[in-house]
Parts: structure tokens; sequence; C-alpha cells
């Protein structure tokens, strides 16, 4: 077995055998997916010997005993998403048995998910029973998201390892930086008494850049936060304490910008199972949300011509259907009064056009 293999499927075990705690998240991404690409059916594999193993799915009748022949397998040679728009017209998947029989996958769309240091470790795929194109705001959707799937499942490796290893043995932390620095999202430990532990680089940098202060071991989160940010952070601090996970989402506008974090608060324990500080973590989801709101109101412009063809332009077109019929049956001879009327049903027509125009700008 060639080296590079032997590194990808010891990277596909890691997280074969990882009890993920975010397994919502990743779930809510899977249904996300299948919202924002309008498909049935979506997937995260990972892909151990030939064999996928699907780890979060939206359709029941994907099962887990699939043929090696399987749509993902074909992702293997590709680095970027791979669409097939009637997978009929396609040598590599048309005799595949979900093709032929049930459930007559006929659309395909997967993209590889690769983790920081080059690894394939399977994909992320929608599917749909009907041949299907995707929009460049779904393509690029897609993009992120599966890049968002990698760096949860890399950052609840690395928070697994940093959690065990801190716990046994303090002088263990510069193997765990290593782990804590994967990924671009800001990560600290603070303990019971609310003072910093460790943290990453990207959270110093944060800080830095929004409140001009300098983290260090041991400065207290209220040397850090005021007013109703303290207040809040606290509250979801003691939580944790308690023994309740925060998970959330939410916009904050700091004093130059606006982001939208993934905000987590994690109890974390020692060996004999006490709580002995927290693990907060924030990703920036930012680009997400902002393609998320672009789709919710691409679909309301389309839903508002719908009801502009369904309901405005009938009305003008059969007018002027009907004043054609009236002109026929006079041998093409009209009235001032039955011109004037077309005239206004004609301009009636252009408007609703222009408003349909307007819709799609």
């Amino acid at each position: 077995m060639p080296n590079g293999e032997l590194d990808r499927l010891q990277a596909v075990h890691r997280f074969l055998n990882l009890e993920i705690d975010k397994d919502k998240n990743l779930q809510e991404i899977v249904e996300l997916a299948s919202e924002l690409c309008e498909t049935p059916i979506a997937l995260i594999t990972l892909i151990d010997k030939g064999v996928p193993y699907f780890k979060f799915k939206t359709e029941a009748v994907i099962k887990q005993e699939m043929e090696i022949d399987t749509f993902c397998m074909h992702l293997d040679k590709h680095d970027q998403l791979v669409i097939v728009s009637d997978v009929l017209f396609d040598h590599r998947f048309a005799n595949n048995a979900y093709v032929t029989g049930k459930p007559y996958i006929r659309f395909y769309a997967g993209i590889p998910l690769t983790t920081h240091d080059g690894h394939k470790l399977g994909s992320l795929c929608v599917m749909d029973t009907l041949p299907k194109r995707l929009s460049e705001a779904q393509k690029h959707l897609l993009k992120i998201l599966s890049k968002r799937i990698v760096q949860i499942m890399e950052f609840e490796f690395s928070l697994y390892i940093l959690k065990k290893q801190y716990i046994q043995a303090r002088d263990a932390e510069v193997k765990l930086r290593s782990f804590f620095e994967s990924g671009g999202s800001c990560h600290l430990l603070i303990g019971k008494d609310l003072g910093v532990i460790t943290f990453n680089k990207n959270m110093s940098d944060f800080i830095e850049r929004i409140y001009q202060i300098k983290l260090h071991t041991g400065i207290k989160v209220n040397q850090v936060l005021s007013g109703m940010g303290l207040n809040h952070f606290v509250d979801e601090c003691k939580m944790a304490l308690e023994g309740t996970p925060i998970s959330y989402e939410r916009e904050i506008a700091y004093p130059n910008e606006t982001i939208w974090w993934h905000i987590t608060f994690d109890p974390g324990y020692n060996e004999d199972n006490e709580i002995i500080g927290i693990s907060f973590n924030a990703y920036d989801i930012t680009e997400r949300k902002l393609h998320e709101q672009q789709i919710i109101s691409q679909n309301d412009s389309l839903k508002k011509i719908a009801h502009i063809q369904s309901h405005e332009l009938r009305r003008p077109v059969a007018s002027i259907l009907g004043f054609m019929e009236l002109f026929k049956l006079n041998d093409y001879q009209a009235s001032c009064e039955e011109l004037k009327m077309m005239e206004i049903s004609t301009k009636e027509l252009d408007q609703t056009i222009r408003n349909i125009v307007n819709f799609t700008d």
C-alpha cells in the first residue's frame, strides 16, 4: 500500500472512531445543503478502504451497504466540485444500482472533504431524482459547507487531544499547540475563576484588533470585556461550569466590522470527571450567512415573479387576445374606443414586464 494511501486511511480512521460532540452541527450542515440546493438527498461520507460510511444523511432510502462503484468513489481523482446534471448520460454513473433502481438518482453534485494536510476523507454530496443545475451561489455554498465540515471534524479531534493531554500533563502544551492552532477559528480555555489558561493565535490577534488588549495567561475575562457583553459571557460560563454545553449563532457588531459567529461554551473535565474549566470556541461564519441571505433573497424574488406571472400578467394578455378576436370578427376593423382600451392593456402588460425585469436585476 502506498504511503500516501496509508496516511489517508489513518486520517479517516481518526475521524471514524471519534465521538464528535458536534453531531448536531454536521447533521444541520447536511440538511442545509439539501435545502439550499433544493435536493431531497444530501450525504457526508467517509471512505475507508473503498467502503463508504455514511456519517450523516437526509434520505432514509440510501443504505450503508453500497458497492465500491458508488458515486462518491469517483471524487478520488478530483479536488474540486463535481456536478453531473443528468447521470443517465454519464458512463461513470449510468449503470449504478441507485440510478437504475430506487431511488432512481438523476442528478449528482459532490465535493471532496480534504484536511488541512491534503488527505481526502470522503465527500459532501447532494442528489436528486430529477436532472437539474446549480446556480453559482449554490456551488459556492457547497464549497463553504465542505470546508466547514472539515473544520468541525479537525477541531473536534484537536479539542479531544487538547482536553485529554492538557489535564494529564501541563508540560504537553507544546505538543497540543499544533492541534489547538489548527483551522481559522478562535479558541480559549478558561479556568473556574474565569482566568485565561491558554488561547490560540487567532484569538489573541482578534482581541488585540478589536479591544487593543494583549491576551496573556491569567488575565481575567472582566479585564477584556465590559457591559452587557461581559454579563452575557459570564452567564454562559456559569452554565458551562454547571455542566451545560452552550452552542449558538450570533451576529455581533464591533466598532469597525460586523461578524457572524458560531459560538460554543463546553465544560472541561479532568480524569475524575470533575469540571475544571471552560472551552470557549468561536467560528467566523459570516461568509456562509451572507450567501444564505443571498439565496433567501433570490427565492423571495422568484416567488414575487411567479405571483406576477400567475396574476398580474394574465389580465392584460387576456384583454389583448380578446380584442384581437373582436377585431377578427369585424374584419380587422376597430373603433377608436376599442383601440384606446387595447392601448391601456398594452401599457399594463409593458409595466408588468418591467416589474419582472426589476426583480431579476
